[in-house]
């Protein structure tokens, strides 16, 4: 990775300028042009090297709902429970933990009755318990892994 692809990267993790232009304004800052960061930015997402780019919203404020969710998937059912959870369109990510809730995932719903209905959906396909855990609180940590 270059000079600028590194700088690029840090500076991205603190937003982009809240302008009307912010691509021509993150270029002027970085000494380059809109262009040019536009199609970095397409090159680290090919590459893998950033795995998503786009805004977090506050999904709340807009009316809709999330939660921490897990279950405690056999293992001969881990994969075949992981492919069923993707293909939901609620389930923002799911991941393996060492624990006896060994799949956790989280669920993002245009409603708080949203969420219920795709708890009662994965516990209907899945024949397995859904242990919810909805945010009580929320905290906002600033954190940056300088490139």
């Amino acid at each position: 990775m270059d000079e600028l692809g590194r700088l690029l990267i840090n500076r991205l993790q603190t937003g982009l300028p809240l302008v009307r232009h912010p691509w021509q304004a993150l270029a002027e800052e970085l000494g380059t042009d809109s262009r040019t960061l536009r199609e970095r930015v397409q090159v680290l997402l090919d590459d893998g090297i950033l795995t998503r780019f786009g805004p977090m919203f506050d999904i709340e404020r807009l009316g809709g709902a999330f939660t921490l969710a897990a279950l405690a998937v056999p293992e001969a059912r881990f994969d075949a429970v992981a492919e069923q959870l993707a293909a939901m369109p609620e389930v923002a990510h799911n991941y393996r933990r060492e624990h006896a809730w060994n799949m956790w995932f989280v669920l993002g719903c245009a409603t708080p009755e949203g969420v219920a209905q795709a708890i009662a959906r994965i516990e209907a396909q899945t024949g397995l318990p859904v242990l919810n855990l909805p945010k009580e609180e929320t905290y906002h940590v600033g954190l940056h892994f300088s490139v």
